[in-house]
């Protein structure tokens, strides 16, 4: 097996267990944001924590795999006018970039905050609904 497919199934694995963290993260936000009149307990902070560190892994991994492919020489005119190519190389990559910037903030806010505000639970709630709608569920799950 090449390089690039230890990459491939190296993300592809990561994903699943992203998946469980997300739904833990969530779980732990809306448990906390209306269960615990606010106060941040060990769980919300580990999930937090998990989450932010599994989308950075994933982040990395899926660069690499896209400079390897860039560098074999694909055109950005052929990518852009394909719909899956387009999502692949361009929609994929932002909306990830995007969520694992808001996860690192949710992360610091959570890290350094007692109790957590609705400001916090909607931008982790926005991470979670980018990398839902970045996630190649058709992939993955074959649907």
């Amino acid at each position: 097996m090449d390089f690039y497919g230890i990459l491939k199934n190296a993300h592809k694995g990561f994903g699943y267990l992203e998946l469980l963290l997300v739904a833990l993260f969530v779980i732990a936000l809306l448990a906390t944001m209306f269960g615990f009149s606010g106060k941040v307990n060990k769980f919300l902070k580990k999930t937090t924590l998990f989450t932010m560190i599994f989308f950075h892994v994933q982040f990395l991994l899926g660069i690499i795999m896209l400079v390897i492919n860039f560098t074999k020489g694909m055109d950005m005119g052929s990518v852009m006018k394909n719909a899956d190519l387009r999502f692949q190389y361009v929609e994929h990559p932002f909306s990830m970039l995007i969520a694992a910037v808001l996860m690192t903030i949710v992360n610091k806010k959570v890290k350094s905050n007692d109790t957590i505000s609705l400001g916090i639970t909607i931008m982790g709630l926005i991470a979670v609904g980018l990398f839902a709608f970045a996630f190649p569920w058709a992939k993955v799950f074959g649907a």
